[in-house]
């Protein structure tokens, strides 16, 4: 494989060897800044009656019934906290 491509770039080491542009863009995240801001109000937020704290799957049901911020999984919603090391309590 390696030979091939070599062969293909007329003997140029740096391009044989060098990354490959992609074909096409990564997907962006649907998680911008404003969605993390609204997410974490949210998970800062008094968690709703007969709950006694907010959990991944309670946040889950809540994001998809708030118009402004995306339908995102518990994995997504738990990565975003993660990362600004938002603790549920």
């Amino acid at each position: 494989m390696i030979s091939k491509r070599y062969a293909e770039t007329g003997g140029d080491v740096w391009a044989t060897v060098g990354r490959k542009e992609r074909a096409r863009a990564p997907v962006p995240s649907p998680v911008t800044g404003e969605v993390e801001a609204r997410l974490i109000a949210l998970a800062c937020s008094t968690p709703p009656k007969g709950h006694a704290r907010w959990s991944l799957r309670l946040l889950e049901k809540h994001v998809a019934l708030v118009e402004d911020i995306p339908d995102l999984d518990h994995s997504t919603i738990g990565r975003v906290l993660k990362k600004r090391n938002c603790v549920l309590t």
